[in-house]
């Protein structure tokens, strides 16, 4: 399949956060832009960000977005500059016809994970300061990813999230946040934050609670469990289950099933979020209750905070060498 798109297909930059502020798709590149694509400033740095590899599908009417992050694959701070940024420029590309964007995909570059959430580092760091303000930012800034992204950053067009590896913690979250899940069969899912005393803070509860009840949710959230794919999909938080390796023609599949429903299913999305609303309000105050939680952990929460960080960052060598 052709892809007519300005893409940013150049390996990831090594290289340190950068400052905070709350504010296996194969895209050739092109020379020019689509016919048609906006010059605005904003809607070019879209095709120029660190770590979010994207790449726009006139045919499908797709912008294809892949999660490539510096360092171990979870939400450090310039990750989550690159997802506000992002959003800008998707707003500001299609501002003059947003009908043209039908689909909004995420996915991962980084082998068998999608996600592993939060930044754990991070968080040692400003626990041990007994920073709230820096943990409160930090989980404002996510929940300000994830509202936009359950809004559909109020454009008219379906979002797809794309799991080819695991998803834990907050890269769960911002799964329960896309109007469809598709997950390649290997895939797990969990909330490993049970095992250090914290509980996932920036929408996990809000979001499964209204998808699958409170009990079920808080079981979830408590019990640290891993869950696999078709354990999701029974659950219904997982839409479709592809083979491995076949997650993205599992979406292009989707994209063209649907093709003359888009509008339907469009609508039922959108009744959704008017029949259970989640305001960023709620993602707020639930944020507050995570930063308290997270200055009241004991040392030894944190010793194992600490051996879950080197575990990550063993499972990155792994994937450094086997590449």
């Amino acid at each position: 399949m052709a892809i007519a798109a300005y893409t940013n297909n150049a390996p990831a930059r090594p290289g340190a956060a950068m400052g905070f502020s709350p504010s296996s798709l194969a895209a050739p590149a092109v020379e020019q832009k689509p016919a048609g694509f906006p010059k605005d400033l904003v809607a070019r740095r879209l095709f120029e960000l660190e770590q979010l590899e994207v790449s726009w599908d006139e045919q499908t009417g797709a912008l294809w977005t892949f999660m490539r992050p510096c360092g171990r694959p979870s939400y450090n701070l310039a990750l989550l500059d690159d997802f506000h940024a992002g959003q800008r420029g998707v707003v500001a590309a299609f501002a003059e016809r947003p009908e043209r964007l039908r689909y909004l995909v995420l996915g991962s570059r980084t082998p068998g994970v999608f996600n592993l959430g939060g930044d754990l580092d991070y968080f040692l760091a400003k626990i041990r300061e007994r920073n709230r303000l820096a943990l409160v930012a930090y989980g404002e800034s996510c929940v300000r990813v994830l509202h936009r992204n359950l809004n559909t950053l109020d454009m008219p067009m379906i979002t797809i999230g794309l799991a080819q590896g695991d998803a834990f913690g907050g890269g769960f979250e911002t799964l329960l946040s896309f109007n469809v899940i598709v997950a390649e069969s290997t895939a797990k899912f969990g909330f490993p934050e049970s095992l250090f005393g914290l509980f996932p803070g920036m929408g996990a509860y809000s979001l499964l609670g209204r998808r699958i009840g409170t009990a079920f949710a808080e079981e979830m959230m408590l019990s640290g469990r891993t869950y696999t794919a078709d354990e999701m999909k029974d659950a219904g938080l997982v839409h479709i289950i592809a083979e491995p390796g076949q997650g993205i023609e599992a979406v292009r599949d989707y994209m063209e099933r649907n093709r003359r429903r888009h509008a339907g299913a469009r609508g039922v999305y959108r009744a959704g979020r008017e029949v259970s609303p989640v305001t960023l309000g709620e993602l707020d105050r639930i944020v507050a209750i995570w930063a308290d939680s997270c200055l009241v952990l004991t040392d030894r929460d944190l010793k194992v905070m600490q051996r879950l960080i080197g575990a990550q960052d063993r499972l990155q060598a792994t994937m450094q060498a086997a590449e």
